[in-house]
């Protein structure tokens, strides 16, 4: 399955199917260079947009990106959308050496495009001055804006962080420390349930994906081995049983390319995607995590301007010349406490928008990675009977001859 395959969780348009008649936009990432040396290097993309937008320069852009690229324009998202399921892209590699590795530069490759794609899907995303930058701006003008972001995740486990300093509330809690300031909503505590069980379900599925794809590559492998040790042990027979053993060395070399092949073909059509719905679900909690910090800061304001209220009756009691001040701190934070329940309020909204999508795209994404290992398995499985089946006749004969 390529990446166009599994479009986004939240669209509404595939990025994939421009027509004359509709607005579309969509854009692909492509041919991966690496440039530089030493620690220096990094791998460049070519992403190529194609859109009928009229805020967009032209029918076709094509600008070079690097992954820091990815990153700004997520994290610039995620500040700005709340509420909204920002797409995932995939973390760096934790070990050097595979960095620039064919294997991890086109899983990259395939993961970043389908993060930008389902930017472009998403209806409210796909508006974004942002991507538009992204999408368009020279390289020099990227590298600028890079400059100018600290980055709101640094690595891939901070995408959590934000959660999990709102889960350390708890241990105050028992400590004694803080009371915490909590939804009490039960279809909330219902989703928050969901995404945290989704995310151990899909890690473990995605763990024993890998292990198949090792496992595949491991009997490729001995299936190789033994193919040139039965070849040479057919060279030194010069007879019927001689040309079997060759014919059944040939026969497990051949095993041997099909089993690595298919290997590849379960890593990026089953793994990868796994891995890649685990990242989605990384991406929910961090939302649920905005969430809650929206409804304690609407809570500690709403609490706040009660002690404002309460100050300002006293001193309009005694006739106070600090009313003035105090009434305009009021007034101020009045509007600030409106202005954090607003921003609560369209978050659960959004949330509550997003979560519908989210679940009918990964009925649909994993549909699709579940039917293509089935098919790829059964595939494997009826090539390497035939293979075997095809040797019986030669090896009977020479098993009946002796």
């Amino acid at each position: 399955m390529n990446s166009s395959q599994r479009s986004s969780s939240g669209a509404s348009l595939s990025p994939r199917s421009p027509s004359s008649s509709q607005p579309f936009l969509s854009v692909s990432v492509s041919d991966p260079v690496k440039l530089g040396n030493g620690v220096q290097a990094y791998i460049s993309y070519r992403v190529i947009t194609k859109t009928n937008f009229p805020e967009y320069q032209g029918p076709e852009k094509i600008v070079i990106r690097r992954y820091s690229d990815f990153v700004w324009l997520r994290d610039r998202l995620f500040e700005k959308y709340k509420g909204i399921f920002i797409p995932p892209i995939p973390e760096k590699s934790a070990v050097e050496k595979f960095r620039f590795s064919a294997e991890f530069i086109e899983m990259r490759r395939q993961a970043l495009d389908v993060f930008v794609n389902r930017i472009a899907s998403h209806h409210e995303l796909r508006q974004s001055e942002d991507l538009r930058t992204f999408l368009q701006a020279e390289e020099e003008t990227m590298e600028r804006l890079r400059s100018h972001e600290t980055g709101i995740f640094k690595k891939p486990s901070d995408l959590m962080q934000i959660f999990k300093d709102v889960q350390s509330k708890v241990s105050d809690v028992v400590l004694g420390k803080e009371k915490p300031v909590e939804e009490s909503d039960a279809e909330y505590e219902k989703l928050k349930r969901y995404i945290f069980e989704l995310e151990n379900h899909l890690a473990e599925a995605q763990k024993h994906a890998y292990r198949l794809v090792k496992r595949h590559r491991e009997l490729g492998q001995s299936l190789s081995d033994f193919g040139k040790a039965v070849k040479l042990l057919g060279a030194s027979e010069g007879n019927a049983l001689g040309k079997a053993f060759s014919e059944l060395g040939m026969k497990s070399e051949i095993l041997s390319v099909k089993l690595q092949k298919e290997a590849q073909e379960l890593l990026m059509s089953f793994e990868e995607p796994l891995k890649d719905y685990v990242r989605a679900v990384q991406s929910i909690k961090a939302t649920i995590a905005e969430r809650a910090n929206a409804f304690r800061r609407q809570c500690e304001l709403a609490e706040t301007m009660k002690l404002k209220e309460i100050n300002l009756d006293k001193l309009m009691l005694i006739r106070s010349d600090k009313v003035a001040e105090a009434e305009r701190e009021y007034h101020e934070l009045k509007a600030e406490s409106e202005q954090a329940t607003k921003t609560f309020e369209t978050i659960v909204k959004l949330m509550n928008e997003e979560i519908g999508r989210f679940q009918e795209q990964k009925t649909l994404d994993m549909g699709i990675a579940f039917h293509e290992f089935a098919k790829g398995q059964a595939r494997l499985a009826n090539g390497i009977a035939d293979a075997w089946r095809s040797l019986l006749p030669k090896l009977e004969a020479c098993s009946s001859s002796q």
